[in-house]
């Protein structure tokens, strides 16, 4: 995997602090020295330079042993002030340290840290110094480290957060494709067995009639090359979701129902009641999938049989309907025989918050789905 950029950088942190350090505090120490003050700092030597070296390079390691850079840092501090040394950039190192160590999950080792180093301010200002600070130091003191903590603990929770959308994120877009896959294998599953049974039905009509009324067998056979052609091209338009950057857009609508009536045959009609208008893709999508179901059955289990279509546009739902006139043997049409039909149809009614039956009627069998609208396509349409 490459490099991310916020690591690619990390050696050249311990770097910056150290230039920081050792430049800052040569500066630094030129207004504290004073021979005539009591209170005034010990110039740098060689022992002040290895201290003021000593926590720099020890952040190198903050990644893999964070606990471990937080005390050395915190420890070469504090023996550089015990020590006399002018005040400065030298606090640069353990406030890194206690930064990363929160941010790394080893919150009680930076406030166990944090909490020494101010009793040792504390005592150094008290009792080791010729001019003991009051209490308004300590004050001070408490307060800096309490807003580095404060601020490391803010920084944490804000990462924290940021990893958890991302982490949601990620498991919403597994969810969304695994849906998809879904709709994938009902769309096939719709599209391959609508178009297999209407060839199967129109090649054994061509057989039948071959010989004694061939013009009336070139129909089914003009009939089963439309077929055979419509299904490739819907099969390449649900494959095409597969490939990357493909737009996830519904396969079919009821824009193409009066050609899915026209190649089911004269024997199929067509009813619309109310007002037609856009529908949500869902709704479009699986109005024209239960149409196509319906007429897949028929075929399969009533051929010959009459269907009719309707479709009723209503102020919140759309009602689909298929009655035909062919006999029903038991759980062939029901949902209850070994098919994927009926149950695949109810799924998708469910799916949208409607419901659908099927059962025999009058003399034959009928499909009835009721399809709620949301109303941002009621506002739309």
């Amino acid at each position: 995997m490459p490099t991310r950029p916020s690591h690619r950088f990390e050696p050249l942190m311990p770097i910056a602090v150290g230039v920081t350090q050792l430049w800052g505090s040569m500066g630094a120490q030129n207004g504290q020295i004073d021979p005539y003050s009591p209170d005034t700092r010990v110039p740098l030597d060689v022992y002040g330079f290895a201290l003021l070296s000593a926590g720099p390079p020890a952040l190198l390691a903050r990644r893999s042993h964070p606990v471990l850079a937080l005390w050395v840092t915190t420890t070469a501090t504090c023996a550089y002030v015990l020590a006399g040394y002018a005040y400065g950039p030298v606090f640069v190192s353990p406030v890194v340290a206690i930064v990363n160590a929160v941010l790394t999950g080893h919150r009680r080792a930076a406030w166990v840290a944090s909490g020494v180093t101010f009793l040792f301010f504390a005592v150094y200002a008290t009792w080791l110094i010729p001019i003991p600070a009051g209490w308004f130091h300590h004050v001070a003191v408490g307060a800096i480290i309490l807003v580095v903590l404060t601020a490391s603990e803010v920084l944490r929770v804000r990462r924290d957060q940021a990893v958890e959308r991302e982490r949601v994120a990620e498991e919403e877009a597994r969810r969304q494709a695994s849906e998809e896959r879904l709709t994938m294998a009902q769309e096939l599953h719709d599209v391959l067995g609508h178009s297999i049974s209407l060839i199967h039905v129109q090649a054994s009509t061509a057989l039948h009639l071959t010989d004694e009324h061939p013009e009336q067998a070139r129909t089914a056979l003009v009939t089963i090359k439309q077929a055979s052609k419509d299904v490739l091209t819907e099969m390449r338009s649900v494959l095409g979701v597969l490939r990357d950057g493909a737009p996830r857009a519904p396969t079919a609508g009821l824009d193409q129902l009066d050609e899915l009536i026209q190649r089911a045959g004269p024997g199929v009609t067509k009813r619309v009641a109310g007002v037609p208008r856009d529908l949500p893709p869902g709704v479009d999508r699986a109005a024209y999938r239960i149409v196509q179901e319906s007429l897949t059955n028929v075929h399969k289990h009533a051929p010959g049989a009459r269907a009719a279509v309707t479709l009723e546009y209503g102020a919140k739902e759309l009602r689909v309907r298929v009655d035909d006139t062919g006999p029903a043997g038991p759980g062939a049409l029901t949902g209850e025989g070994g098919g994927d039909g009926i149950p695949g149809m109810r799924e998708r009614a469910a799916a949208l918050g409607g419901a659908l039956t099927a059962r025999p009627h009058q003399a034959g069998f009928r499909v009835d789905a009721r399809l709620p609208i949301p109303p941002a396509a009621e506002d739309t349409g």
